[in-house]
């Protein structure tokens, strides 16, 4: 049959499937990610992928996928900002300390469309439109694999850092739903959520799969006191709201196929979902505005609309499996400012406004085929692969409300103005080869070769190979070596807005009217920005695998990823009076300036250390042990010559903020020990994660601020009572550990408002505790 032939069917790939271990053995799982071969195991990889099964989605209190995937996999980095505007509603997530656009996202093998929201703010991830990971459900989800890999010659654009894979749930049969609550130690952030999945069949020869989730999730607040001003009426209360923002998540997931005849598969899958987020922009004080005289504090309510829909066909055609299918997604980001004022409209100004939208979206045409051919000399076949993909990609920004942008406009976040409003579109037309083998029992290999053209900036070709060397069935080695590119977004390209920032000017938080212009505008042009060209990587990777005994492995992958030409967005250069006029005959009137560039150069070394080790004992149960490190070092190789327009203006277009926010922003190590304890219904699990130091930069030496690592514990247990319900407690950071508070040296931290940074992998809302009750069919 078709379903059997295709078990590792091209670019879109059945489940992983887990060989059934003996009683004490590790699982073996057939992974489809990074390869174009049937039956490839996680065991003969060429490549790292972790395997994150839905026990282990549903192993925290999170609901939200990036955050899971922080706490699961040391290579990843997830940190909550707050009081970034529209980062604190879709925050980026690193893997291996890169730019979180500099990894792809799939879902079912195929491309994920990005984030229409551009985080333009000073946190990790500066200047990257990435997927936005939480709106894709745990609900929805089957299992992970995340391939630490350069992988741009196997997918294209993106694939520097890796590949994240999400296989979504199939098949008729079987169904869950869970309704689960928490709260912090706070006794804020409550949280609900209910979300559940279940299957249908389609006639005799298909079925239907539909996941449901929504949560509702309250604010949490750790700002501290305002003490700034003894005069204020509300001196000595808190009035910023600095933490997690409000959200309210809504979403379906339709995953869907049917056979047709024995050579020949149709499949869909689909998602539509809704995120309401409420955060909080920066308190203003008393006197500013008569409609709030004792201050007030700017609220960013936007709402995500993401959706997408692949479908397409499948088969068996003289030897050859094939696949073509179509891809469209988007993504909309809508924002209203409510609870503030726009300063220069007095009394009459109004305290709700429509700040604009943004909206990204790309539609792909795949046709992959792909065969395997015997090869005397080899002791397997060899497996040809072929595609083509045609991309089309638009990015628009829609203008505000008139109020919201009028003068300094709508306090908080100034609207999209009808001079930033657009549509900008591109497309792209690549070609592919992949070749794979095992050439001996011992020794395996492939390459790939991918070729691809943009309208706008032109042509490139990335090339991989990778091979594997087993010693014996207990030793093996690894490599790979690849280029890879990312090509610039069209949000990066594109995006512009005139807002209000706060920049440290002589040791005080001052307002600055800053405009954030597209590369090709005339308004950069004026500050020396020339167009933008794709990123550039190189990466090495060596890899040992062991395994002495059939219940215990481990993986050591040293790797090396050099990038030249990263896209960054620029220092807010506050401009000098003749910038300022020259850009004022233009009809811009701003005090400040920056746009996208290539001007950066940047070297990424590290280590990945995996390790697993089942101990049963047959009278008293199973113990599984997971330990997982990462080390991980940015450097900095080259930074471009400055423009010499901007030199003659006293300003720096890269600055040392930008440079070391990438370097070393995020933790240079992380540790994880996971002890996952089974004895008939019952279940424990308990993880100790240990965050390492990072530095928040400054431009300034003196103010940089190194934050010590931090350890945190997390806490579960669950039974089943019968076959059908699981009833499931927890405390994530049961320990109640906070990051180190921000020195209040040079206003840093707001007067102490806000009394803990953005860049903490963990967050700094403390202990939480969380309850589950499921039901499944």
């Amino acid at each position: 049959m078709l379903a059997a032939t295709l078990a590792a069917s091209l670019s879109v790939p059945a489940m992983a499937q887990e060989t059934e271990p003996l009683a004490g053995e590790l699982p073996s799982v057939v992974v489809v990610t990074g390869t174009y071969a049937k039956n490839r195991r996680t065991v003969d990889s060429e490549s790292p992928i972790d395997i994150i099964g839905a026990r282990e989605l549903q192993a925290t209190g999170s609901t939200e996928l990036a955050t899971v995937l922080g706490r699961l996999l040391p290579s990843v980095n997830f940190p909550r900002p707050s009081g970034a505007d529209a980062s604190d509603a879709v925050r980026p997530a690193q893997l291996r300390g890169l730019s979180p656009d500099q990894t792809l996202v799939l879902v079912n093998g195929k491309r994920r469309h990005t984030s229409a929201v551009v985080n333009v703010n000073g946190t990790q991830g500066r200047g990257s439109a990435p997927v936005d990971l939480n709106a894709i459900p745990l609900s929805a989800i089957d299992h992970i694999e995340v391939l630490r890999d350069g992988a741009a010659a196997q997918y294209g654009s993106d694939a520097i850092a890796g590949v994240i894979n999400i296989i979504l749930k199939k098949g008729p049969n079987g169904g869950d739903a869970e309704l689960g609550v928490g709260e912090y130690q706070k006794r804020d952030g409550k949280q609900v959520s209910l979300k559940g999945s279940t299957g249908f069949a389609l006639g005799d020869s298909g079925w239907l799969r539909v996941a449901v989730e929504a949560a509702d999730r309250d604010p949490t607040n750790r700002a501290g006191p305002d003490l700034r001003n003894p005069k204020d009426p509300r001196y000595g209360l808190v009035n910023q709201r600095f933490g997690d923002p409000e959200t309210r998540p809504r979403t379906v997931f339709v995953n869907s196929q049917v056979t047709i005849n024995d050579d020949l598969e149709w499949y869909a899958f689909a998602n539509y979902g809704q995120r309401d987020t409420s955060a909080a922009a920066t308190w203003r004080t008393f006197g500013r505005s008569p409609i709030y005289p004792d201050g007030f504090l700017p609220l960013e309510n936007s709402t995500s609309t993401d959706q997408s829909l692949v479908t397409g066909l499948r088969g068996e055609a003289g030897g050859w499996r094939w696949d073509t299918s179509l891809n469209y997604g988007s993504n909309e980001f809508q924002l209203d400012m409510d609870h503030t004022v726009n300063l220069d409209l007095g009394a009459n100004s109004p305290t709700h406004f429509y700040a604009g939208k943004l909206q990204n979206t790309q539609t792909l045409l795949n046709v992959d085929v792909a065969r395997e051919f015997p090869v005397a000399a080899f002791s397997g076949p060899l497996t040809v692969a072929l595609g083509a993909e045609a991309r089309h990609e638009k990015y628009e920004i829609g203008a505000g409300d008139a109020a919201s942008y009028q003068g300094t406009g709508s306090q908080g976040f100034s609207g999209f103005r009808p001079v930033n409003a657009g549509s900008n579109s591109r497309h792209n037309e690549s070609l592919y080869l992949n070749l794979e083998a095992e050439v001996s029992r011992q020794f395996s290999g492939s390459a790939a070769l991918r070729h691809e053209r943009y309208s706008d900036f032109g042509s490139t070709t990335s090339a991989k190979g990778s091979a594997r060397y087993a010693f014996n069935e207990m030793v093996s080695l690894r490599g790979t070596a690849s280029s890879g590119f990312r090509a610039p977004s069209l949000a990066q390209q594109f995006y512009t807005i005139t807002t209000t920032n706060f920049s440290v000017i002589n040791g005080v938080n001052t307002p600055i009217e800053t405009g954030t212009f597209a590369v090709g505008s005339a308004a950069a042009t004026a500050l020396g920005a020339t167009p933008l060209k794709a990123e550039k990587a190189r990466n090495y990777s060596l890899g040992l695998q062991v395994q002495p005994t059939s219940n215990w492995n481990a993986t050591i992958d040293a790797y090396r990823i050099d990038v030249d030409d990263r896209i960054a967005l620029s220092a807010n250069m506050t401009l000098s009076d003749t910038l300022k006029r020259a850009l004022a005959a233009q009809g811009i009137l701003v005090g400040a300036g920056r746009y996208f560039t290539n001007a950066i150069d940047t070297r990424t070394t590290g280590v990945d250390v995996v390790s697993t080790y089942r101990w049963n004992l047959a009278l008293v149960g199973r113990f599984d042990f997971t330990l997982a490190y990462n080390h991980n070092k940015n450097t900095l190789e080259r930074v471009a010559p400055n423009p010499a327009l901007l030199t003659a203006n006293g300003l720096t277009l890269i600055d040392r903020q930008t440079i070391n926010r990438m370097t070393v922003g995020s933790p240079r190590d992380k540790f994880s020990l996971a002890t996952e304890y089974t004895a008939g219904p019952w279940n424990g699990r308990v993880t100790v994660t240990r965050y390492g130091s990072f530095t928040v930069p400054q431009n300034n030496p003196a103010l940089d601020q190194v934050y010590d690592p931090q350890w945190v514990l997390d806490l579960a247990a669950s039974v089943k009572l019968g076959n059908r319900w699981k009833l499931t407690a927890g405390i994530d950071n049961a320990t109640n550990r906070y990051p180190d508070q921000v020195t209040s040296a040079g206003n840093l931290n707001n007067n102490g408002i806000n009394p803990y940074s953005g860049f903490s992998p963990n967050g700094f809302n403390g202990r939480f505790y969380y309850a589950k009750a499921g039901y499944s069919w």
